[in-house]
Protein backbone atom coordinates (compact mmCIF):
# COMPACT_ATOMS: atom_id res chain seq x y z
CA UNK A 1 0.00 0.00 0.00
CA UNK A 2 2.68 2.45 0.99
CA UNK A 3 4.59 1.92 -2.25
CA UNK A 4 1.64 3.38 -4.18
CA UNK A 5 1.42 6.46 -1.99
CA UNK A 6 1.82 9.86 -3.64
CA UNK A 7 5.28 11.22 -2.85
CA UNK A 8 5.12 14.48 -4.77
CA UNK A 9 3.28 16.34 -7.51
CA UNK A 10 4.88 19.00 -9.67
CA UNK A 11 2.83 21.36 -11.83
CA UNK A 12 4.11 23.54 -14.65
CA UNK A 13 2.95 25.65 -17.57
CA UNK A 14 3.40 23.97 -20.96
CA UNK A 15 2.61 24.60 -24.61
CA UNK A 16 -0.47 22.90 -26.04
CA UNK A 17 -1.76 22.09 -29.51
CA UNK A 18 -4.39 24.78 -29.04
CA UNK A 19 -1.90 27.63 -29.36
CA UNK A 20 -2.23 28.75 -25.76
CA UNK A 21 -0.63 27.42 -22.56
CA UNK A 22 -1.86 24.42 -20.65
CA UNK A 23 -1.07 23.11 -17.21
CA UNK A 24 0.80 19.83 -16.80
CA UNK A 25 0.88 17.80 -13.58
CA UNK A 26 3.58 15.24 -12.86
CA UNK A 27 2.73 12.71 -10.14
CA UNK A 28 5.52 10.80 -8.42
CA UNK A 29 4.80 7.80 -6.19
CA UNK A 30 6.83 6.36 -3.33
CA UNK A 31 7.66 3.35 -5.51
CA UNK A 32 9.32 5.58 -8.12
CA UNK A 33 6.52 5.58 -10.68
CA UNK A 34 6.08 8.92 -12.45
CA UNK A 35 3.18 9.89 -14.71
CA UNK A 36 1.98 13.18 -16.16
CA UNK A 37 -1.11 14.69 -17.77
CA UNK A 38 -2.11 18.03 -19.24
CA UNK A 39 -5.22 20.18 -19.21
CA UNK A 40 -5.88 23.01 -21.65
CA UNK A 41 -8.88 24.88 -23.03
CA UNK A 42 -10.54 24.02 -26.33
CA UNK A 43 -11.71 26.16 -29.23
CA UNK A 44 -15.45 25.90 -28.65
CA UNK A 45 -15.89 26.45 -24.91
CA UNK A 46 -19.28 25.95 -23.33
CA UNK A 47 -20.49 28.46 -20.77
CA UNK A 48 -21.03 25.70 -18.23
CA UNK A 49 -17.57 24.15 -18.44
CA UNK A 50 -15.44 24.02 -15.31
CA UNK A 51 -13.78 27.37 -14.68
CA UNK A 52 -10.06 27.61 -15.35
CA UNK A 53 -7.73 29.94 -13.48
CA UNK A 54 -5.78 32.22 -15.82
CA UNK A 55 -3.17 34.89 -15.13
CA UNK A 56 -4.81 37.70 -17.09
CA UNK A 57 -2.77 40.65 -18.26
CA UNK A 58 -1.02 41.00 -21.62
CA UNK A 59 1.41 38.07 -21.51
CA UNK A 60 0.10 34.97 -23.31
CA UNK A 61 -2.91 37.17 -24.18
CA UNK A 62 -4.15 36.66 -20.65
CA UNK A 63 -4.18 32.87 -20.98
CA UNK A 64 -1.10 32.10 -18.91
CA UNK A 65 -1.68 29.50 -16.19
CA UNK A 66 1.07 30.29 -13.68
CA UNK A 67 -1.56 31.17 -11.06
CA UNK A 68 -3.08 27.72 -11.52
CA UNK A 69 0.41 26.21 -11.25
CA UNK A 70 0.95 28.08 -8.00
CA UNK A 71 -2.40 26.94 -6.65
CA UNK A 72 -1.54 23.35 -7.50
CA UNK A 73 1.82 23.53 -5.80
CA UNK A 74 0.85 25.46 -2.68
CA UNK A 75 -2.80 24.63 -2.03
CA UNK A 76 -3.56 21.27 -3.63
CA UNK A 77 -0.45 19.08 -3.47
CA UNK A 78 0.01 19.20 0.34
CA UNK A 79 -3.42 17.58 0.77
CA UNK A 80 -2.57 14.67 -1.54
CA UNK A 81 0.79 13.52 -0.23
CA UNK A 82 0.54 9.99 1.14
CA UNK A 83 -2.77 9.03 -0.53
CA UNK A 84 -2.84 5.64 -2.26
CA UNK A 85 -2.75 6.52 -5.96
CA UNK A 86 -4.96 3.56 -6.82
CA UNK A 87 -7.77 5.23 -4.86
CA UNK A 88 -8.91 7.71 -7.50
CA UNK A 89 -12.08 8.82 -5.73
CA UNK A 90 -10.17 9.73 -2.55
CA UNK A 91 -7.74 11.84 -4.57
CA UNK A 92 -10.52 13.62 -6.44
CA UNK A 93 -12.81 14.24 -3.50
CA UNK A 94 -9.88 15.51 -1.45
CA UNK A 95 -9.21 18.15 -4.08
CA UNK A 96 -12.86 19.08 -4.43
CA UNK A 97 -13.18 19.69 -0.68
CA UNK A 98 -10.05 21.76 -0.11
CA UNK A 99 -12.26 24.84 -0.13
CA UNK A 100 -15.90 25.64 -0.79
CA UNK A 101 -15.58 26.44 -4.51
CA UNK A 102 -12.42 24.49 -5.22
CA UNK A 103 -12.62 24.41 -9.00
CA UNK A 104 -13.33 28.09 -9.37
CA UNK A 105 -10.88 29.22 -6.70
CA UNK A 106 -8.01 26.80 -7.31
CA UNK A 107 -8.63 26.24 -11.01
CA UNK A 108 -10.49 23.46 -12.76
CA UNK A 109 -7.44 23.20 -15.00
CA UNK A 110 -5.13 22.50 -12.03
CA UNK A 111 -7.51 19.93 -10.55
CA UNK A 112 -8.12 18.21 -13.89
CA UNK A 113 -4.43 17.83 -14.71
CA UNK A 114 -3.65 16.32 -11.30
CA UNK A 115 -6.67 14.00 -11.44
CA UNK A 116 -5.68 12.63 -14.85
CA UNK A 117 -2.02 12.23 -13.93
CA UNK A 118 -2.96 10.39 -10.73
CA UNK A 119 -5.17 8.00 -12.71
CA UNK A 120 -2.28 7.12 -15.00
CA UNK A 121 0.09 6.65 -12.06
CA UNK A 122 -2.48 4.44 -10.35
CA UNK A 123 -2.76 2.20 -13.40
CA UNK A 124 0.99 1.86 -13.71
CA UNK A 125 1.36 1.11 -10.00
CA UNK A 126 -1.15 -1.73 -10.36
CA UNK A 127 0.63 -3.05 -13.44
CA UNK A 128 -2.39 -2.82 -15.71
CA UNK A 129 -3.16 -0.81 -18.87
CA UNK A 130 -5.00 2.44 -18.25
CA UNK A 131 -8.17 1.21 -19.99
CA UNK A 132 -8.18 -1.84 -17.71
CA UNK A 133 -7.73 0.36 -14.64
CA UNK A 134 -10.81 2.32 -15.73
CA UNK A 135 -13.10 -0.49 -16.84
CA UNK A 136 -11.63 -3.78 -15.65
CA UNK A 137 -12.11 -6.96 -17.70
CA UNK A 138 -15.20 -5.48 -19.35
CA UNK A 139 -13.12 -2.83 -21.13
CA UNK A 140 -12.83 -4.25 -24.63
CA UNK A 141 -14.87 -2.19 -27.11
CA UNK A 142 -13.03 -0.15 -29.75
CA UNK A 143 -14.87 3.02 -30.82
CA UNK A 144 -16.01 4.06 -34.29
CA UNK A 145 -13.50 6.75 -35.43
CA UNK A 146 -13.44 9.38 -38.14
CA UNK A 147 -11.01 11.03 -40.55
CA UNK A 148 -10.70 14.84 -40.69
CA UNK A 149 -12.49 16.63 -43.51
CA UNK A 150 -13.38 20.31 -43.38
CA UNK A 151 -12.97 23.17 -40.98
CA UNK A 152 -13.01 26.94 -41.39
CA UNK A 153 -13.77 30.01 -39.37
CA UNK A 154 -16.03 32.21 -41.46
CA UNK A 155 -16.54 30.60 -44.85
CA UNK A 156 -20.08 31.98 -45.15
CA UNK A 157 -19.67 35.44 -43.76
CA UNK A 158 -20.01 34.95 -40.00
CA UNK A 159 -18.42 37.85 -38.13
CA UNK A 160 -18.34 36.03 -34.80
CA UNK A 161 -14.97 36.11 -33.10
CA UNK A 162 -15.64 33.20 -30.80
CA UNK A 163 -16.31 30.16 -32.97
CA UNK A 164 -12.72 29.21 -33.76
CA UNK A 165 -12.71 26.65 -36.55
CA UNK A 166 -16.29 25.43 -36.36
CA UNK A 167 -18.18 23.72 -37.75
CA UNK A 168 -15.77 20.86 -38.34
CA UNK A 169 -16.81 17.97 -40.55
CA UNK A 170 -15.35 14.46 -40.64
CA UNK A 171 -15.74 11.07 -42.31
CA UNK A 172 -17.09 8.63 -39.67
CA UNK A 173 -16.08 5.05 -40.56
CA UNK A 174 -18.72 2.86 -38.96
CA UNK A 175 -19.49 -0.34 -40.87
CA UNK A 176 -16.32 -2.43 -40.53
CA UNK A 177 -15.37 -5.61 -38.67
CA UNK A 178 -12.41 -4.14 -36.75
CA UNK A 179 -10.99 -0.80 -35.71
CA UNK A 180 -7.98 -1.50 -37.91
CA UNK A 181 -10.26 -1.90 -40.95
CA UNK A 182 -12.09 1.32 -40.10
CA UNK A 183 -8.79 3.13 -39.66
CA UNK A 184 -7.53 1.98 -43.05
CA UNK A 185 -10.76 3.10 -44.73
CA UNK A 186 -10.34 6.48 -43.06
CA UNK A 187 -6.81 6.76 -44.41
CA UNK A 188 -7.94 5.88 -47.95
CA UNK A 189 -10.74 8.42 -47.86
CA UNK A 190 -8.49 11.13 -46.43
CA UNK A 191 -5.99 10.55 -49.21
CA UNK A 192 -8.70 10.98 -51.84
CA UNK A 193 -10.17 13.96 -50.02
CA UNK A 194 -6.74 15.59 -49.85
CA UNK A 195 -6.42 15.33 -53.62
CA UNK A 196 -9.79 17.03 -54.09
CA UNK A 197 -8.93 19.80 -51.66
CA UNK A 198 -5.61 20.45 -53.36
CA UNK A 199 -7.32 20.78 -56.72
CA UNK A 200 -9.83 23.21 -55.16
CA UNK A 201 -6.99 25.35 -53.83
CA UNK A 202 -7.64 24.44 -50.20
CA UNK A 203 -4.12 23.51 -49.16
CA UNK A 204 -2.25 22.56 -47.04
CA UNK A 205 -4.17 20.82 -44.23
CA UNK A 206 -3.80 22.12 -40.70
CA UNK A 207 -1.95 20.29 -37.95
CA UNK A 208 -5.05 18.17 -37.27
CA UNK A 209 -5.29 17.11 -40.97
CA UNK A 210 -8.39 19.24 -41.51
CA UNK A 211 -8.75 21.54 -44.52
CA UNK A 212 -9.56 25.14 -43.63
CA UNK A 213 -11.97 26.39 -46.30
CA UNK A 214 -11.85 30.16 -46.96
CA UNK A 215 -14.82 32.19 -48.24
CA UNK A 216 -15.83 32.04 -51.89
CA UNK A 217 -15.00 28.43 -52.78
CA UNK A 218 -18.32 26.78 -51.91
CA UNK A 219 -21.75 28.39 -51.82
CA UNK A 220 -22.81 26.42 -48.73
CA UNK A 221 -22.05 23.29 -46.73
CA UNK A 222 -24.63 21.30 -48.66
CA UNK A 223 -22.27 21.55 -51.61
CA UNK A 224 -19.50 20.26 -49.37
CA UNK A 225 -21.65 17.36 -48.15
CA UNK A 226 -22.27 16.38 -51.75
CA UNK A 227 -18.55 16.41 -52.46
CA UNK A 228 -17.89 14.32 -49.35
CA UNK A 229 -20.58 11.82 -50.38
CA UNK A 230 -18.94 11.54 -53.81
CA UNK A 231 -15.59 10.93 -52.13
CA UNK A 232 -17.03 8.14 -49.98
CA UNK A 233 -18.58 6.56 -53.06
CA UNK A 234 -15.40 6.85 -55.13
CA UNK A 235 -13.41 5.22 -52.35
CA UNK A 236 -15.79 2.27 -52.40
CA UNK A 237 -17.29 2.84 -48.96
CA UNK A 238 -20.82 3.98 -49.76
CA UNK A 239 -23.10 2.94 -46.89
CA UNK A 240 -20.12 2.18 -44.65
CA UNK A 241 -18.77 5.67 -44.02
CA UNK A 242 -20.86 8.72 -43.15
CA UNK A 243 -20.51 12.40 -42.32
CA UNK A 244 -20.09 13.68 -38.76
CA UNK A 245 -20.56 17.39 -38.04
CA UNK A 246 -19.48 19.29 -34.95
CA UNK A 247 -21.71 22.30 -35.50
CA UNK A 248 -20.87 24.21 -32.29
CA UNK A 249 -24.03 26.18 -33.09
CA UNK A 250 -23.93 28.30 -29.96
CA UNK A 251 -20.88 30.11 -31.28
CA UNK A 252 -22.95 31.36 -34.25
CA UNK A 253 -26.00 32.25 -32.20
CA UNK A 254 -27.08 35.83 -31.59
CA UNK A 255 -29.11 35.94 -28.38
CA UNK A 256 -30.59 39.32 -29.24
CA UNK A 257 -32.05 38.24 -32.60
CA UNK A 258 -32.42 34.50 -31.99
CA UNK A 259 -30.67 33.88 -35.31
CA UNK A 260 -27.72 31.75 -36.40
CA UNK A 261 -25.60 33.76 -38.83
CA UNK A 262 -23.20 32.27 -41.37
CA UNK A 263 -23.74 28.73 -40.10
CA UNK A 264 -23.74 25.99 -42.78
CA UNK A 265 -25.28 28.42 -45.27
CA UNK A 266 -24.74 32.18 -45.69
CA UNK A 267 -28.17 33.48 -44.69
CA UNK A 268 -29.23 34.04 -41.06
CA UNK A 269 -31.62 31.33 -39.79
CA UNK A 270 -33.95 30.94 -36.84
CA UNK A 271 -34.25 27.66 -34.95
CA UNK A 272 -37.13 26.42 -37.13
CA UNK A 273 -35.10 27.00 -40.27
CA UNK A 274 -32.09 25.29 -38.66
CA UNK A 275 -34.26 22.30 -37.80
CA UNK A 276 -35.49 22.05 -41.39
CA UNK A 277 -31.94 22.35 -42.67
CA UNK A 278 -30.71 19.52 -40.43
CA UNK A 279 -33.57 17.27 -41.54
CA UNK A 280 -32.73 17.99 -45.18
CA UNK A 281 -29.05 17.23 -44.55
CA UNK A 282 -29.90 13.84 -43.02
CA UNK A 283 -32.35 13.03 -45.82
CA UNK A 284 -30.16 14.05 -48.77
CA UNK A 285 -26.64 13.22 -47.57
CA UNK A 286 -24.97 10.47 -45.51
CA UNK A 287 -24.97 12.60 -42.36
CA UNK A 288 -24.91 10.20 -39.39
CA UNK A 289 -23.77 12.34 -36.43
CA UNK A 290 -24.63 15.93 -35.57
CA UNK A 291 -23.05 17.55 -32.51
CA UNK A 292 -24.35 20.70 -30.82
CA UNK A 293 -26.94 21.61 -33.51
CA UNK A 294 -28.48 24.43 -31.42
CA UNK A 295 -27.37 26.87 -28.74
CA UNK A 296 -26.28 25.52 -25.39
CA UNK A 297 -29.51 26.34 -23.53
CA UNK A 298 -31.99 25.11 -26.14
CA UNK A 299 -32.79 21.60 -24.90
CA UNK A 300 -36.16 21.70 -26.65
CA UNK A 301 -34.77 22.19 -30.17
CA UNK A 302 -32.22 19.46 -29.56
CA UNK A 303 -35.06 17.17 -28.52
CA UNK A 304 -37.13 17.99 -31.60
CA UNK A 305 -34.22 17.15 -33.87
CA UNK A 306 -33.42 13.92 -32.02
CA UNK A 307 -37.03 12.82 -32.41
CA UNK A 308 -37.15 13.87 -36.09
CA UNK A 309 -34.12 12.01 -37.40
CA UNK A 310 -32.73 8.51 -36.93
CA UNK A 311 -29.08 9.33 -36.32
CA UNK A 312 -26.74 10.13 -33.42
CA UNK A 313 -27.31 13.59 -31.93
CA UNK A 314 -24.54 14.62 -29.53
CA UNK A 315 -24.48 17.26 -26.82
CA UNK A 316 -21.18 18.97 -26.02
CA UNK A 317 -21.64 22.63 -25.06
CA UNK A 318 -25.15 21.55 -24.09
CA UNK A 319 -23.77 19.27 -21.35
CA UNK A 320 -20.06 20.07 -20.80
CA UNK A 321 -19.59 16.58 -19.32
CA UNK A 322 -21.61 17.79 -16.34
CA UNK A 323 -23.92 15.23 -14.69
CA UNK A 324 -26.39 17.92 -13.62
CA UNK A 325 -26.83 19.13 -17.19
CA UNK A 326 -26.97 15.58 -18.54
CA UNK A 327 -29.86 14.91 -16.12
CA UNK A 328 -31.80 17.76 -17.73
CA UNK A 329 -31.03 16.34 -21.17
CA UNK A 330 -32.31 12.94 -20.08
CA UNK A 331 -35.53 14.42 -18.72
CA UNK A 332 -36.16 16.29 -21.96
CA UNK A 333 -34.88 13.54 -24.30
CA UNK A 334 -32.66 16.24 -25.76
CA UNK A 335 -30.03 13.98 -27.38
CA UNK A 336 -29.13 10.31 -27.57
CA UNK A 337 -25.41 10.84 -26.94
CA UNK A 338 -23.16 13.04 -24.81
CA UNK A 339 -19.67 14.18 -25.70
CA UNK A 340 -17.01 13.39 -23.13
CA UNK A 341 -14.17 15.80 -22.51
CA UNK A 342 -12.57 14.80 -19.25
CA UNK A 343 -11.12 18.22 -18.55
CA UNK A 344 -14.50 19.93 -19.01
CA UNK A 345 -15.74 18.71 -15.65
CA UNK A 346 -12.56 18.59 -13.58
CA UNK A 347 -11.99 15.12 -12.16
CA UNK A 348 -11.93 11.53 -13.36
CA UNK A 349 -14.42 10.50 -10.67
CA UNK A 350 -17.00 13.05 -11.80
CA UNK A 351 -16.41 12.03 -15.40
CA UNK A 352 -17.13 8.38 -14.67
CA UNK A 353 -20.24 9.40 -12.72
CA UNK A 354 -21.46 11.21 -15.82
CA UNK A 355 -20.69 8.17 -18.01
CA UNK A 356 -22.67 5.86 -15.74
CA UNK A 357 -25.57 8.30 -15.69
CA UNK A 358 -25.64 8.42 -19.48
CA UNK A 359 -25.38 4.66 -19.94
CA UNK A 360 -28.02 3.92 -17.32
CA UNK A 361 -30.43 6.11 -19.27
CA UNK A 362 -29.76 4.71 -22.71
CA UNK A 363 -27.46 7.47 -23.94
CA UNK A 364 -24.19 6.92 -25.76
CA UNK A 365 -20.92 8.58 -24.78
CA UNK A 366 -18.54 9.93 -27.41
CA UNK A 367 -15.03 10.84 -26.13
CA UNK A 368 -13.14 13.75 -27.65
CA UNK A 369 -9.53 14.85 -27.23
CA UNK A 370 -9.68 18.61 -27.16
CA UNK A 371 -8.80 19.56 -23.61
CA UNK A 372 -5.26 18.19 -23.53
CA UNK A 373 -6.10 14.51 -23.02
CA UNK A 374 -3.88 13.46 -25.94
CA UNK A 375 -3.65 9.79 -26.84
CA UNK A 376 -4.88 8.97 -23.32
CA UNK A 377 -8.37 9.53 -24.72
CA UNK A 378 -7.96 6.16 -26.45
CA UNK A 379 -7.68 4.41 -23.08
CA UNK A 380 -10.57 6.44 -21.70
CA UNK A 381 -12.68 5.39 -24.67
CA UNK A 382 -11.96 1.68 -24.34
CA UNK A 383 -12.15 1.91 -20.54
CA UNK A 384 -15.77 3.08 -20.71
CA UNK A 385 -16.64 0.94 -23.78
CA UNK A 386 -17.59 3.96 -25.88
CA UNK A 387 -19.25 3.13 -29.17
CA UNK A 388 -17.80 6.09 -31.06
CA UNK A 389 -15.07 8.70 -30.74
CA UNK A 390 -14.38 12.08 -32.31
CA UNK A 391 -11.74 11.88 -35.07
CA UNK A 392 -8.97 9.46 -33.91
CA UNK A 393 -8.77 7.35 -37.07
CA UNK A 394 -5.40 8.43 -38.50
CA UNK A 395 -3.42 10.12 -35.73
CA UNK A 396 -1.58 9.35 -32.47
CA UNK A 397 -4.85 8.37 -30.84
CA UNK A 398 -5.44 5.87 -33.65
CA UNK A 399 -1.99 4.42 -33.00
CA UNK A 400 -2.91 3.82 -29.37
CA UNK A 401 -6.29 2.32 -30.30
CA UNK A 402 -4.60 -0.03 -32.76
CA UNK A 403 -2.17 -1.01 -30.02
CA UNK A 404 -5.04 -1.69 -27.61
CA UNK A 405 -6.87 -3.75 -30.23
CA UNK A 406 -3.77 -5.94 -30.59
CA UNK A 407 -3.35 -6.20 -26.80
CA UNK A 408 -6.93 -7.36 -26.38
CA UNK A 409 -6.65 -9.87 -29.22
CA UNK A 410 -9.72 -12.07 -29.47
CA UNK A 411 -11.37 -10.13 -26.62
CA UNK A 412 -11.48 -6.94 -28.70
CA UNK A 413 -14.90 -5.90 -30.00
CA UNK A 414 -15.63 -3.34 -32.69
CA UNK A 415 -19.35 -2.67 -32.63
CA UNK A 416 -19.26 -0.74 -35.89
CA UNK A 417 -22.66 0.70 -36.77
CA UNK A 418 -24.14 -0.76 -33.58
CA UNK A 419 -21.81 1.49 -31.63
CA UNK A 420 -23.75 4.51 -32.90
CA UNK A 421 -27.01 5.81 -31.50
CA UNK A 422 -30.10 6.39 -33.60
CA UNK A 423 -32.70 4.09 -35.08
CA UNK A 424 -30.74 3.79 -38.31
CA UNK A 425 -28.01 1.78 -36.61
CA UNK A 426 -29.92 -0.39 -34.18
CA UNK A 427 -31.41 -2.90 -36.62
Amino acid sequence: MESRAIKNIVARQVFSKRGHPGIEAVVELENGIIEKAMCTAGLSIGTHEVKFVYDGGEKWKGKGVLKAVQNASERIVPHLIGIDCANQSEIDYTMLHICENAKEELGGNAIAAISAAALKAGAKSLGVPLYHHIGGEKARILPVPSAPGITGTRRYGSKSEKHGTKPSITFQCYDFPTFEDASYAAWEIHQLWSEKMKKAGVWPPDSWYFFDVPPGIYKDDLELFGLMADTIREAGYDGRVGIQIDVAADTYYDKKTGLYSGLLTPEPKNKEQMLDLYKKMVKDYPVIIIEDPFNEEDYESHARLTQSVDIQIVGDDLYTTNPDRVKIGIEKNATNCVLLKVNQIGTITETLDMVNLAYNNGMGVMPCESRGEGETIADYSVGINAGSIRESAINDIANRLLEIEKELGSKAVFLGKHGLKGRRFQS
